[in-house]
């Protein structure tokens, strides 16, 4: 049959002409359209096939930056996961975000907590799905014995089963300015306590009126890495690793001694309070502090803000306390798999985590962020390379974690309600350093009101 609407003879046979096999070029166009079609529909159904991973993390600035490309890298491997992340707010408040949406039905596949609230999250119990146990079910090669002992140990059960996956580990270290303390005939950090004295008071007699030395973090520096540098106990029960039954006892006299030389070096501004958490750690890239003691972590800011020579160096120690310094402990966050998901989506959890533990991607992530390699191979291969040679800052805080074998008093810390504990404990050292009470009674009340708050956890951990 011809079609009437063509004004063309040529055309209208060449559409009524059937074509070798059996279709009219008509039909075949709309064949082809359909299948075109079809096509489409069958990508959108794939892509929306792509199972979620849901990350809830506590990252800001430079370091939100390296999450999202985390990410980005990893969706760009393979088509079947896609991981999404999501800051939620400071590590309490993603914590606790987390909790409340487990609570609620929604939680997140993934949860970065900060490495004190493990005590929290193991005794959620089905709320968490434990690491180890994870990657063999989802068939993926996984070995404990490749991560870095000092940082798995802290997230790890009395029998070594990985419970959460480390990613942002750091530790505590001293950071100096060169140039200040050039200038008062110092070519080499301090490495004591007394010399840490000395050198301050040198400084605040030679331009630095406001602070000759200060701290970020003031109760992780100067209760929990202090006890773990100098193997002394903070807690009964290996710091509450081995049972939730623990008992703070921080208010020995070699704690008692640190804080009252705080007390007094306050007075005219040796020492100067920078506050709880890191908030003051500008004094130090602005020049106001010349020597600081705060995180490894610092070194991305220090790095594009000091406008001065810097270093780092492990922590001070007394030389009187017999076995000091004995190891650092770690700071930070891990990686923690929330329960109540689909098999499905724990594979592209471990997927991801395998991703993750990559060598090479360790060994970046090291040499351009400042935290911690987790995996063996990747701080071997950084080593090997003479990396350290031209940038030891970044090794400082590894030589400090492996510089003993840790004793119960430096594995680390398990404490029930860290932060809400961490509060109470800055309150009294704030107390003591304003004058308002003696060092002694500062730390009794500390240990007081702590015991009090782990008590009421014990209570609901064994619920």
């Amino acid at each position: 049959m011809l079609l009437s609407y063509s004004n063309n003879i040529g055309d209208r046979y060449q559409t009524a002409t059937l074509l070798s096999n059996g279709e009219t070029l008509m039909s075949k166009r709309i064949k082809s359209g359909v299948m075109g079609l079809a096509a489409l529909l069958t990508s959108s159904a794939a892509a929306f096939a792509q199972t979620e991973i849901q990350w809830w993390h506590a990252m800001t600035g430079a370091n939100n930056d390296v999450v999202v490309k985390l990410a980005e890298e990893f969706n760009a491997t393979q088509k079947d996961y896609k991981v999404v992340p999501a800051y939620k707010g400071s590590y309490a408040d993603n914590m606790n975000a987390g909790i409340a949406a487990f609570r609620a039905g929604n939680a997140p596949h993934i949860m970065q907590v900060f490495e004190v609230g493990t005590a929290t999250m193991m005794s959620a119990g089905g709320a968490i799905k434990p690491v180890q146990v994870m990657m063999k079910e989802a068939g993926e090669t996984f070995d404990t014995g490749n991560y870095l002992p000092t940082i798995t140990g802290y997230y790890s059960t009395l029998k070594g089963e990985m419970l959460s996956f480390p990613f942002n580990s750091s530790s505590a270290v001293m950071w100096y300015n060169k140039d200040a303390l050039a200038k008062i005939g110092l070519t080499a950090p301090p490495k004591t306590w007394p010399e840490v004295f000395d050198a301050a008071k040198k400084l605040k007699a030679n331009g630095f009126e406001k602070c000759g030395f200060s701290t970020a973090w003031v109760t992780w520096l100067n209760i929990e890495q202090l006890s773990a540098w100098h193997n002394v106990p903070l807690a009964t029960k290996a710091n509450g690793m081995d049972g939730f039954d623990t008992e703070l006892k921080f208010n020995s006299p070699f704690h008692v001694k640190h804080l009252q030389n705080l007390v007094d070096l306050q007075k005219d501004k040796t020492f100067d309070y920078s506050g709880r958490t890191n908030t003051g750690e500008g004094r130090f890239t602005s020049g106001e502090c010349p020597i600081f003691m705060t995180s490894s972590a610092f070194f991305g800011n220090v790095a594009a803000n000091a406008k001065f020579a810097w270093g780092n160096a492990p922590m001070p120690y007394y030389p009187d306390q017999a076995g000091a310094p004995q190891n650092s402990i770690i700071g930070g966050a891990s990686l923690w798999v929330m329960g109540g998901k689909k098999p499905e989506e724990y594979k592209g959890v471990a997927k991801f985590f395998t991703f993750l533990s990559d060598t090479d991607r360790q060994v970046k992530l090291h040499t351009l962020s400042g935290y911690l390699p987790i995996t063996k191979a990747a701080y071997a291969k950084v080593k090997e390379s003479g990396f350290y040679k031209d940038k030891p800052h970044l090794e400082t805080p590894l030589l400090q974690l492996t510089n003993k074998e840790p004793t119960e008093n430096s594995r680390g810390l398990r404490l029930g309600n860290m932060v809400q504990m961490r509060d109470m404990w800055a309150e009294e050292f704030e107390s003591a350093l304003a004058g308002k009470k003696t060092a002694k009674q500062a730390l009794d009340d500390a240990v007081s009101r702590g015991n009090a708050v782990l008590r009421q956890f014990e209570k609901s951990a064994s619920r």
